[in-house]
């Protein structure tokens, strides 16, 4: 499996910006995907994530409201849509791949993801 993003790059406060990534080798429909960030000095946290089948999503406190989280299975593409940046949202963004369904808040730790992507840069000012 290899996980390929896309977008990010800089913006203003207040502005938008789309995160996308492409899934190679993917097989079957038991998958959370998911996006991470991590910013110079801080740990890696999660920041929404989504399962393949039934769509369910969930999503860190300081993004609700801001960002959307969407896939389309056909084209084993997710997406991470980010609307009222934040200079806070600054960071490294990854798009991660876990087989199976996640309990409870599973979903937050990076330990629980198989696959992940080469990660983009979000510059938000």
């Amino acid at each position: 499996v290899q996980l390929v993003e896309s977008g990010g790059g800089s913006a203003q406060a207040g502005g938008s910006l789309r995160l996308s990534c492409a899934a190679r080798g993917f097989k079957g429909r038991e998958y959370c995907l998911a996006w991470f960030r991590q910013a110079p000095g801080r740990e890696r946290e999660a920041v929404a994530s989504i399962y393949i089948d039934d769509g369910a999503t969930d999503y860190a406190d300081s993004v609700v409201g801001r960002f959307t989280i969407s896939r389309d299975n056909a084209k084993k593409v997710w997406s991470l849509q980010m609307n009222n940046l934040k200079p806070e949202d600054t960071a490294m963004y990854y798009c991660a791949a876990a087989l199976g369904a996640l309990v409870g808040d599973s979903w937050r730790k990076p330990s629980s993801y198989w696959y992940w992507g080469q990660g983009t840069q979000v510059t938000v000012s």
